[in-house]
């Protein structure tokens, strides 16, 4: 999912600026257009859920962003076509793996807020955790999580979650 939103903040850097700015005003590759203002918008919100992580990811998705505003300056054709291919093979994949590996719809069903902004937030944090970021934040998190799970299988009728050929609490005989 993370690499959705890069790609998503590509689109958004062809569009031209939506604030008109001095130039001697203006970052190099980092002009106020949408891309850049939704980058800005993104790193604010993850700094004001989890300073430490939301500081450390800001840089890096400033940085993605001023290379997808050079490439769309430089190579607009072809880095639109390589971002709508990433984008739609990337979309194609979550399909696939959510409905194969999870048996579950994507959370773009439920909630488009937890799609598209705490999705990419979700995957920086997991990266952060298995690096030992907050071990007790991640432990509260992860029994939060089972609880969920639980409540998710009661709902459906299902009982431990056990998958045997290819079908849940099925036996195979």
């Amino acid at each position: 999912m993370a690499l959705n939103l890069e790609k998503q903040l590509l689109f958004g850097t062809n569009t031209p600026p939506i604030v008109p700015m001095p130039q001697w005003l203006v970052i190099p590759n980092l002009p106020p257009n949408l891309g850049t203002i939704a980058t800005l918008v993104y790193a604010t919100l993850y700094v004001l859920m989890e300073p430490v992580a939301g500081g450390i990811l800001a840089p890096f998705m400033l940085a993605a962003t001023a290379y997808a505003n050079y490439l769309t300056s430089a190579y607009p054709q072809t880095a639109n076509y390589w971002a709508i291919g990433l984008h739609v093979t990337s979309w194609i994949a979550q399909f696939i793996g959510h409905g194969f590996f999870e048996r579950r719809a994507p959370a773009l069903l439920d909630n488009l807020v937890q799609a598209f902004f705490l999705a990419p937030f979700f995957v920086w944090m997991e990266i952060l955790f298995r690096l030992g970021y907050r071990p007790g934040l991640r432990s509260r998190l992860d029994e939060a999580v089972k609880k969920e799970v639980q409540k998710y299988r009661a709902s459906k009728g299902q009982s431990n979650g056990v998958v045997l050929n290819g079908k849940a609490n099925e036996k195979v005989t």
